[in-house]
């Protein structure tokens, strides 16, 4: 994949996921600037996702670690975990929230 496709595949996953939080009840502060999008909750605990476009992956920083992604054939797997993109953020924002939240199930 080449750099500017990749670019544009992560912007739209980016986006989507902003929609989705911004119907969240909580005060949630989204911030998108220099590749990265930082989600910062009311207890002033952060979520950073990030564009690698070197590597062409996603990064994921958040309380419980980090997460590298790649993109396979079949979607967005977790270097570490395997779990899917939707999978993993769901996951890390269930922790920082504390209540079950489902995000992404599409990736």
């Amino acid at each position: 994949m080449e750099d500017a496709k990749f670019i544009d595949v992560v912007e739209e996953i980016f986006m989507q996921l902003e929609d989705e939080l911004d119907e969240f009840d909580e005060d949630i502060d989204i911030d998108t600037s220099g590749g990265l999008l930082t989600v910062t909750f009311p207890a002033n605990s952060t979520i950073v996702l990030s564009k690698q476009i070197a590597q062409h992956e996603i990064w994921i920083a958040a309380v419980s670690g980090g997460f590298h992604l790649s993109l396979r054939q079949n979607g967005w797997f977790c270097e570490t975990t395997d779990e899917t993109l939707g999978a993993l953020l769901s996951r890390v924002f269930t922790e920082q929230l504390g209540r079950s939240v489902t995000l992404l199930s599409s990736a």
